[in-house]
């Protein structure tokens, strides 16, 4: 006869591990069950229109419903197995999301379905970047809105059409406990030698916070990011200034942070980590004096260039992204900037005018080059003392078009009412490659610094595409003239 204890036993360890399973499948199924929201969810593919207004972009990034397009944030932007992806923010009727296209060259590009949505994540889309794994897997990582998190994901197949469910980045102190009691906004992750860093940005005057992991679960906060020694003086900025949707890459042997200030726009810092810190050694505006650039994201390319793109916040204008520009450090430390050999592909109809003197006061209207979807190329071996320029987008008569005018006088570029410093050294030619596109123009000087601005008018307007050269005070020889028509990055769609 058996032991009457040893037989109750077994029946009470069998109830418990029934308890237990059933507690796992409740667990299981509470875990994996989809809302109603969540079931009804079909994500939308946005398409270009096949006939749009022609007051609209040609070669330009845009969202097709503009109104949607703000905020407009380019977002993870990633570069695999032959494709290159760039995400952006837009609002649908489930709140604030990622859109999704996808490229083979960063200009003609295609919509993918808007899997990264509230339904699927559960709280909204805000900014964040695009990195790779140690293991080289797709991964994103971005600010939850309403959430008060930032979050990460992986990409589940090669269209990064399917993600895994977020995963909370949240680090801990020293004594083990999450660090729960600060602002977490705009996040990005970086991988250096074999650690990843993560930076939490910020809106608000509270600093951005910096933590390091090993396997981007278990975090460990390191602090602020940026160093105790920032130079205020030297930098010509305060170190309180906001720093949001930041983008912390390196350029040669330096690093390179670019972000905003919600008061200043697009800015970055050239430096080095020391004591595991930033410590910026530069710092400037991308596009001066302006906050029309925005929100700055970029990609590594296969051939090893650096390419970013920002939000146009134009004025009726919403949903544009500027052209993809590379971005690569001189030998002297300057951050150069240069459109991507990529939109020569939309070239065709090439026009050149050689050594077309200017006289002072006497704008030249130039014959067969003229159109409002353009790329120029103006160079000038002497530029003289004195403000020269252009006027795109005139009338018959070179009147109320756009100026872009070199103010030699005041050491400024300036397109309309746009203005960033631009210093043109002793016996220094200049370089000016201007992108028009229907109502927009992004302007890049020497490659050393851009501005882009707007012309509005309504698809019914009468379309203005005359190009006129102009000088004051001084006569001056424009050495080379180099213009093509561009076609629609669209056609095809």
């Amino acid at each position: 006869m058996g032991n009457p204890n040893s037989s109750r036993k077994r029946k009470i360890t069998i109830m418990i591990q029934k308890n237990i399973l059933i507690v796992a499948l409740l667990i299981f199924s509470v875990c994996n069950a989809q809302t109603p929201e969540t079931e009804s969810y079909v994500p939308e593919t946005p398409s270009w229109p096949k006939n749009p207004p022609n007051n609209w972009p040609t070669y330009h990034l845009a969202y097709p419903t503009w109104s949607a397009g703000s905020p407009f944030d380019p977002n993870p932007a990633l570069f695999y197995k032959g494709w290159y992806h760039l995400h952006y923010i837009y609002r649908n009727k489930t709140g604030f999301v990622f859109a999704h296209v996808s490229s083979k060259d960063m200009v003609h590009w295609k919509w993918h379905p808007t899997v990264l949505a509230p339904p699927n994540t559960g709280h909204g889309m805000f900014s964040g970047t695009g990195f790779f794994t140690k293991d080289g897997q797709p991964a994103i990582v971005y600010h939850g809105q309403g959430s008060n998190r930032n979050w990460i994901q992986y990409a589940m197949d090669d269209e990064l059409n399917k993600w895994t469910k977020p995963q909370v980045m949240l680090p801990r102190d020293k004594d083990g406990k999450f660090i729960e009691n600060v602002p977490y906004f705009d996040p990005d992750i970086w991988l250096n030698g074999e650690t990843y860093y993560g930076v939490n940005g910020v809106s608000s005057k509270e600093p951005p916070q910096l933590m390091k992991s090993d396997n981007l679960k278990d975090w460990t906060y390191i602090g602020e990011l940026l160093h105790p020694d920032f130079d205020e003086k030297k930098l010509g900025v305060k170190k309180s200034e906001d720093i949001s949707c930041p983008n912390m890459f390196k350029l040669g042997n330096k690093w390179v942070l670019v972000c905003i200030s919600h008061r200043l726009g697009c800015r970055y810092f050239i430096g080095d980590f020391k004591d595991e810190q930033f410590l910026p050694e530069y710092h400037a505006l991308l596009g001066g004096n302006s906050s029309r650039y925005f929100a700055p994201e970029s990609l590594l390319t296969p051939d090893g260039r650096r390419v970013n793109w920002t939000w146009f916040t134009g004025g009726k204008v919403k949903g544009i992204q500027s052209l993809p520009t590379e971005l690569e450090l001189s030998s002297n430390g300057i951050l150069l900037m240069r459109p991507i050999k990529e939109l020569e592909s939309l070239r065709y109809d090439k026009q050149t005018r050689k050594n077309v003197t200017v006289k002072k006061d006497a704008p030249v209207m130039l014959e067969k080059i003229k159109g409002q979807n353009l790329e120029l190329k103006i160079v000038v071996k002497n530029p003289g003392e004195h403000n020269f320029g252009v006027d795109v987008l005139c009338d018959e008569q070179g009147q109320t078009g756009l100026r872009i005018n070199v103010n030699r006088e005041n050491n400024l570029l300036e397109v309309g009412s746009e203005k960033a410093p631009f210093v043109l050294n002793k016996g220094e030619a200049l370089t000016l490659r201007i992108f028009i596109d229907t109502t927009l123009v992004e302007v890049f000087a020497n490659e050393r610094q851009i501005i882009m601005t707007d012309k509005p008018r309504d698809a019914d307007a009468k379309i203005n595409d005359v190009v006129a050269l102009f000088s004051q005070d001084q006569d001056i020889q424009i050495d080379k003239i180099t213009a093509w028509k561009m076609k629609s990055a669209y056609a095809g769609d």
